[in-house]
């Protein structure tokens, strides 16, 4: 039995299309310091650090060595994480595996990303192989677009039920002071934005950001000493399919389905829409905040649309999703997933702004990426 662990601080950047006034080493520093004031400790108090980023995206190596000033990692344990999309939530499970285990005390997990300065979509075509793949699969947009396609045509999905999510995850990052794409957006603007790839449209795509998030585990006494309402952790899972892309699952999302499946067993979750008090969900297309509700157990196999419609996800509704906005509204891809975490981190300490849902004490955080893989956390206020 592994020790009880909380997090107890969270800071993240300023999120942008470009942060020309910062350099990936000082972004990093950003996020750590406000990480640091939030949990109201300084770096002695951290005894190891991980760090993931995208770095085959921006071809830059070593992140885990050249970013220890920003870090503060001098004479501490520093190592790196990259598993794609879930790179933050990865990076997360790893800091919260290295407390849970006794190897340490406090551990802080940061990601990061300057995709001003990479090829995203390049990097991802060229993952896919070049004869078999690349066509229909030339970056994130297309495989999207692929599986919401299938999901339509076999559930009666449309792509106004898409709109309500885009506009949804929009409009809620208008009370989020970090992120990328703050803008009032009706479901009418979406449909009207330009179409990418059939069903998907430029207001229903996520951007890509510069940012970086920070998050502190604590082991339970550590924990209770440093914050008064910690963010405990009830369940941290990983699932992971490596394939080609023309095998997966399209209609459903299997690694997802069977790593919310073993997060609830872990926290004794039957029924998730009731029981989580808001969710913050890896979802780079607005697509996605339909079809993947189904492989959550939110509802019955093809029921997306109809929880979609009835406002059950909306800030007022039974079960708010992504009070912050979303990936849909900021995407550094290293910290994208990890802002999950932190933002569900703070919504259970109270500390969500103008973005809180009243009295949370549990929450749902995923993230996402690689071919198919799919990280859970349940946080709650109570220790598990």
């Amino acid at each position: 039995m592994g020790k009880r662990v909380g997090i107890v601080g969270v800071g993240q950047t300023h999120h942008a299309s470009h942060r020309l006034d910062a350099s990936g080493v000082e972004v990093i520093a950003e996020a750590v310091t406000r990480c640091l004031d939030d949990a109201q400790t300084t770096l002695d108090a951290v005894d190891a650090i991980i760090i993931g980023n995208m770095d085959h995206f921006e071809n830059i190596n070593y992140v885990d060595m050249w970013a220890v000033d920003g870090l503060g990692g001098c004479m501490k344990p520093v190592f790196k994480v990259t598993t794609g999309g879930t790179t933050g939530t990865t990076v997360g499970a790893a800091a919260y595996y290295s407390a849970a285990s006794g190897m340490f005390d406090t551990v802080m997990a940061v990601g990061w990303e300057k995709n001003s300065e990479s090829d995203t979509q390049a990097a991802i075509a060229t993952c896919a192989n070049p004869v078999l793949e690349r066509d229909p699969f030339a970056g994130a947009i297309g495989p999207l677009a692929t599986e919401y396609s299938m999901y339509m045509k076999a559930y009666g999905a449309t792509e106004e039920d898409a709109a309500i999510v885009a506009a949804r995850d929009r409009n809620n990052a208008l009370n989020n002071p970090y992120a990328h794409n703050r803008m009032h957006v009706t479901v009418e603007d979406v449909m009207n934005s330009p179409m990418l790839s059939y069903p998907v449209k430029f207001l229903d795509m996520c951007p890509r950001s510069d940012g970086a998030c920070a998050v502190i585990f604590a082991v339970e006494e550590k924990a209770k000493k440093m914050c008064d309402r910690p963010a405990w952790i009830h369940a941290s899972v990983v699932r992971h399919d490596y394939t080609h892309f023309g095998d997966l699952e399209w209609q459903w999302m299997p690694t997802l389905e069977r790593a919310t499946l073993q997060a609830y067993k872990y926290a004794g979750i039957t029924n998730p829409v009731k029981e989580f008090d808001v969710a913050e969900l890896y979802q780079p297309c607005s697509t996605t905040g339909v079809k993947w509700l189904d492989s959550m157990w939110f509802c019955e196999r093809g029921q997306g649309p109809k929880l979609i419609r009835s406002g059950a996800t909306h800030m007022d509704g039974i079960i708010p999703i992504n009070p912050s906005g979303g990936v849909v509204a900021t995407n550094p891809i290293g910290a994208t997933a990890l802002i999950r975490v932190a933002e569900a981190a703070w919504q259970i300490m109270g500390r969500a702004g103008d973005r809180q849902i009243p009295n949370v004490k549990k929450a749902l955080a995923t993230g996402f990426g690689g071919c198919s893989w799919s990280d859970v956390f349940v946080l709650g206020a109570d220790l598990p």
